[in-house]
C-alpha cells in the first residue's frame, strides 16, 4: 500500500491519516479474539486499570501469532516506511483497550515527547500506525487528535506519575488550549477494521469510556532504523532494543489464522 500525493498532502498539513475498513471485518474479528485471549494470561506485559480489566498489553506480537503476522502487515509496514523514507524497525506494540464502562483516560501528550526523554530516540522519525478491532464511536472513547499540532515540535510536558497505570509526559491546559484554538480537535471514528496513521508529534489523548461499549485498537510505533533509542531505562518490552529492520509478509498474510478460527468454530 503507497499513499498517494493527496494522501502525503493531507499527511503533511494535519499529522495524520484515516482509512476506513481497510481491514475486512473477518481479519478484525479474528484479531479481537486474539485481544481477549491476551488479556486473559497472567503476564507482565498486560497492564490494567485499577478496576482489574485489562488496559494495555505490551509486546503482543512476540507470543501471539496474530500479531505477529499483524507486526509485519504491508498495510501497516509499507506507508510508514514512504513516510519516514527508510526501513523501520518496532519500538513499541501495544494491544490498548477500553473496557466498557471502566476503560480510563490517556491524558494529553506527544508520544515522541516520552520517547525523546525516556528512551533518548534522537529525531521524531516514528510514528504510530492502528487498527480498529471494535467499531470506534462518539461514545466509547474514542482517540482525540488535534489536527496540525505535529508542526509544533516538542511540546514542554510534565511527568504524571498519577493519573493512571501508565507513567506518561502529559501536556498542561493551557497548551492544550492554544494547539487546539489553532487547529480544532476531530474524533477520527469507524468500523472495526479501520486504520489510522499519525506522527508521533500529533498531540492526542482519549477520554474514559462509561458507554457500556468497550473498544480495542492495536498500536505499531515503528522507527526508522538509524533513529533507534540510545537509552535503555524502560522494560525491553515496552521499549523495544531489536533494531532488525521489518520484512513485511504478504497481504493475505492474515487469511489462515481467519480460516482457522472459523473451523474450531463449527
Amino acid at each position: 500500500m503507497r499513499l498517494n500525493e493527496t494522501e502525503l498532502k493531507r499527511f503533511d498539513e494535519d499529522g495524520y491519516l484515516f482509512f476506513p475498513g481497510k481491514f475486512t471485518p473477518a481479519e478484525a474479528a479474528m484479531l479481537k479474539r486474539e485481544a481477549e485471549t491476551v488479556y486473559a494470561t497472567d503476564r507482565k506485559e498486560v497492564w490494567r486499570e485499577s478496576s482489574g480489566v485489562a488496559r494495555t498489553a505490551f509486546a503482543a506480537h512476540t507470543y501471539n501469532e496474530g500479531f505477529r503476522r499483524l507486526g509485519a502487515h504491508p498495510r501497516l509496514i509499507e506507508p510508514v516506511r514512504q513516510l519516514l523514507g527508510g526501513e523501520v524497525y518496532m519500538h513499541q506494540y501495544k494491544v490498548n483497550a477500553k473496557a466498557a464502562f471502566d476503560g480510563d483516560v490517556w491524558q494529553w501528550h506527544q508520544d515522541y515527547g516520552t520517547w525523546k526523554r525516556d528512551d533518548e530516540m534522537p529525531e521524531p522519525r516514528a510514528m504510530n500506525i492502528a487498527v480498529f478491532l471494535d467499531d470506534v464511536t462518539a461514545a466509547n472513547g474514542p482517540l482525540l487528535f488535534i489536527p496540525g499540532s505535529h508542526k509544533a515540535g516538542v511540546v514542554a510536558a510534565g511527568h504524571d506519575l498519577a493519573t493512571t497505570s501508565y507513567p506518561l509526559w502529559t501536556l498542561d491546559r493551557a497548551t492544550v488550549t492554544e494547539l487546539a484554538e489553532r487547529g480544532g480537535c476531530v474524533a477520527p471514528t469507524g468500523p472495526a477494521g479501520s486504520m489510522l496513521m499519525f506522527s508521533s508529534l500529533l498531540v492526542h489523548a482519549s477520554p474514559p469510556n462509561i458507554s457500556p461499549f468497550g473498544r480495542t485498537i492495536v498500536y505499531l510505533s515503528l522507527c526508522e532504523v538509524e533513529n533507534h533509542i540510545r537509552a535503555f531505562r524502560r522494560e525491553p518490552w515496552i521499549a523495544h532494543r531489536d533494531f532488525t529492520p521489518i520484512t513485511p509478509l504478504a497481504d493475505d498474510c492474515l487469511d489462515e489464522l481467519v480460516a482457522g478460527q472459523a473451523v474450531a468454530a463449527e
